[in-house]
């Protein structure tokens, strides 16, 4: 009997070299030609800033803090630290913005401290340390609650 020949099959082969080369191309082109997203740094903008007046502009040009026997500071019925903080940070931040905003309306920013009977010296000392943070040079004393 004669014997068989094994038929040798021809697989379909793909060239992986040219494909490599293709895939290649088409990277550099899409990264050629894609445009970036700029980064939020890059941007230009502009902050508003404040504006000069020309004339002076009528308004409440004195502020009333309040400090009660507990210790509390009030301005505008809204309380500003805690009366146990050794400094009061949140009222010089205000004070500063209220003195700012008087320089540029070209007003002098007064303030008057108004501290109700029995309040603790320290308090006080401490409302006189957040004006002198703030810049703010013109203060007034009422005493007790009839001064107000």
């Amino acid at each position: 009997m004669p014997r068989r020949r094994k038929k040798t099959e021809i697989r379909p082969s793909i060239p992986i070299a040219p494909m490599i080369d293709v895939v290649f191309l088409m990277l550099i082109y899409f990264m050629v030609t894609s445009s970036l997203e700029r980064a939020e740094a890059d941007i230009s903008f502009q902050l508003p800033g404040l504006v000069e007046q020309t004339d002076p502009v009528e308004m409440p040009d004195e502020q009333i803090i309040e400090i009660t026997a507990e210790g509390q500071v009030i301005v505008n019925e809204f309380a500003y630290d805690r009366p146990d903080a050794p400094r009061f940070t949140e009222l010089a931040a205000m004070l500063n913005r209220f003195r700012e905003a008087s320089e540029a309306n070209r007003v002098d920013a007064v303030v008057t401290i108004a501290p109700a009977d029995g309040t603790p010296h320290r308090q006080v000392i401490k409302v006189m340390d957040a004006l002198s943070l703030a810049g703010i040079d013109q203060i007034n004393f009422a005493l007790g609650d009839e001064g107000l």
